[in-house]
């Protein structure tokens, strides 16, 4: 689904644990934090904003760990994946030209441009 989340990205991860974490326990700061493999004070940090959102391996991480969409979050988190980014370096004024006309498109028609892509129908 696509959508526009309109909170934090330590408020999101935060929320979304906690949610988890009513329905199982194993899904606490500091479980989550030891196997995500960053502190657990530093998790609490980010969850409450104190500090900026961390590296792409460890959004990376979390996005596994919370069952999330690993490009979502980063989003979140002001980020591009790397992939992305190496895809962009090499012809960056046609993305760019691309990402601006795509902006104000309503999202069915931003799908069906990728699924038409996607299936070779261009």
């Amino acid at each position: 689904m696509y959508y526009v989340v309109h909170m934090t990205f330590g408020k999101y991860i935060r929320d979304h644990r906690e949610t988890l974490k009513k329905i199982d326990r194993r899904f606490s700061v500091r479980q989550v934090a030891n196997r995500i493999g960053v502190e657990p004070a530093y998790l609490s940090k980010i969850e409450r904003d104190e500090v900026a959102p961390p590296s792409e391996a460890k959004i990376r991480a979390l996005a596994i760990e919370l069952d999330k969409d690993e490009d979502m979050l980063l989003a979140m988190a002001g980020k591009v994946s790397s992939d992305l980014l190496e895809i962009i370096r090499k012809r960056p004024e046609l993305f760019a030209d691309l990402i601006r006309q795509l902006k104000s498109m309503p999202d069915h028609a931003i799908l069906r441009i990728s699924r038409d892509v996607r299936d070779g129908e261009w």
